[in-house]
């Protein structure tokens, strides 16, 4: 190793920005053992001197590598290179995880992680790969980029002075305001401004009516099958959650009563039953509502896909059949714009009000103002009403084009389960077809389908798989349902 005048070891410079190439030469010097532990560095005039570089390159170099914990600075001592350097701790800590991720029933965690493991497992997001026939898409291609970028542009040209003034828990005051109009005229809710809470998504607002509401051993009704994603979250908390089974008319309150009585919440989406599709039926509607009121329960009424109804209008959501306030209703946008989008709100009883604010408050303060700005505009200006109506009419035709492609190509394979709303559709398989032979094979050519007893807690008589269809264009679905043809 050559040593300059000043036994300093020689560090060649490369093409870049001065600064940079010597902060990356140095720390190179320092990682590769040319420059030890607590040995000294020349001073930054020095340094200047022997690389012929301005005074100001080298202080912003030797900046950086302080910063970052490669250097340290004695007063009146001069510079030393640090006694432990940031990429052994990174590597230490890397060893660290590699020796424990394995283990971890000896990490003494929350006991309910252990429960959840399990619905993880079968749970678990597709990280690489395809999304075609993906599960809680909507029409993704049809949204109006140039529309929304152009209203967050107006509402950030605005926002000068509400920077730092707006907090909330419950959410941008406008947006609540045009959401309990939307939802007043378009779903019939009884509610005001004050009872709208925004969440970032149908997830959030489970997550904060079940810390509100449960307790541990608490008894919750699911449909049968149902919401894995509900059944993750009561289980977080040490909630009993008991399935309750589903038919044509959505679930079974008769059968709920009867084996549940001591339930504390009930979770139900009734306009779009997750994942067969069923509608809770009036007569239905009103049994549980009644039971409820009677026996002091809480209903969770999830309204995620109300807005994708193609051959009638929506039954009244519970909530606006409720006399009694004891209906907790969430509702999203992530279906009718896009995934991303993690804006929802919850309308919540008056009594409830306070409490709600304040678990929100403790999740995570508030929710992203500019999107709830844009979103205000989006809705009032009347966009969103018009890109309902488009996306409704888009689905439909898709949703139809997918159920000949598959009466086409599939016959003898798959029967589709009767529905009229939704971004789904759910196949029950025919002959000696088996879930995990079907999902082995649409994952070989990249289709993300999804098996039905991922969402069933007990064994399903019949076996089948869901297929998402929002996403994709007509010749997408037609091309990949022959695609997955050829496989049979």
């Amino acid at each position: 190793m050559k040593q300059n005048k000043n036994n300093f070891p020689s560090i060649l410079l490369s093409d870049g920005i001065i600064k940079d190439q010597l902060y990356h030469s140095i720390r190179e010097a320092i990682l590769d053992g040319r420059l030890r532990p607590g040995s000294k560095i020349p001073s930054s005039r020095a340094m200047s001197e022997m690389m012929s570089i301005s005074r100001n390159s080298v202080l912003s170099g030797y900046e950086r590598l302080i910063d970052e914990g490669y250097l340290n600075t004695k007063k009146g001592a001069g510079t030393y290179i640090s006694a432990t350097i940031p990429d052994d701790l990174i590597n230490n800590a890397r060893s660290a995880t590699e020796d424990t991720e394995n283990n971890i029933l000896d990490l003494k965690l929350n006991p309910q992680i252990h429960e959840m493991m399990p619905l993880w497992e079968k749970s678990r997001p597709i990280i690489e790969g395809s999304t075609i026939f993906k599960i809680g898409v909507g029409c993704v291609d049809l949204f109006p980029h140039q529309l929304w970028g152009r209203l967050l542009r107006r509402v950030w040209c605005h926002s000068r002075n509400l920077l730092g003034k707006l907090n909330d828990p419950a959410g941008y005051k406008p947006l609540r305001q045009v959401i309990c109009d939307y939802v007043s005229s378009s779903r019939g809710l009884n509610c005001t401004e004050n009872q709208i809470i925004i969440v970032n998504g149908t997830q959030q607002a489970i997550n904060l009516t079940a810390q509100v509401l449960l307790q541990k051993q608490d008894e919750v009704w699911l449909d049968e099958p149902g919401y894995d994603g509900a059944l993750g979250v009561f289980t977080s908390v040490g909630a009993t959650v008991r399935p309750v089974l589903s038919d044509e008319e959505g679930m079974d309150i008769s059968y709920g009563i009867q084996n549940w009585p001591n339930a504390k919440l009930v979770f139900t989406a009734p306009s779009h039953q997750f994942p067969l599709g069923g509608t809770l039926s009036l007569s239905r509607r009103l049994a549980l509502l009644d039971w409820v009121a009677e026996n002091g329960k809480w209903i969770l009424e999830d309204d995620y896909n109300s807005e994708f109804r193609y051959t009638a209008r929506p039954i009244q959501a519970l909530q606006g059949l409720d006399k009694h306030q004891r209906v907790i209703y969430a509702g999203t946008f992530s279906k009718m714009m896009f995934p991303e989008f993690r804006l929802g709100f919850l309308v919540v009883p008056t009594s409830l009000i306070e409490v709600f604010k304040l678990v929100k408050y403790y999740a995570d303060t508030r929710s992203p103002h500019l999107e709830q700005a844009a979103l205000a505009l989006f809705i009032s200006e009347g966009h969103y009403a018009r890109h309902v109506r488009r996306i409704r009419k888009a689905c439909y035709e898709r949703k139809n084009i997918l159920t000949k492609a598959i009466e086409t190509y599939l016959p003898e394979k798959f029967r589709i389960h009767p529905s009229d709303s939704g971004i789904h559709i759910v196949c029950w398989l025919l002959g000696d077809l088996k879930e995990g032979q079907v999902i082995k094979r649409c994952r070989e050519i990249g289709l993300e389908v999804q098996p039905l007893s991922r969402y069933s807690q007990k064994p399903l008589s019949k076996q089948g798989i869901l297929i998402g269809y929002a996403a994709h264009t007509p010749i997408e679905l037609v091309e990949n349902i022959k695609k997955l043809s050829k496989l049979f």
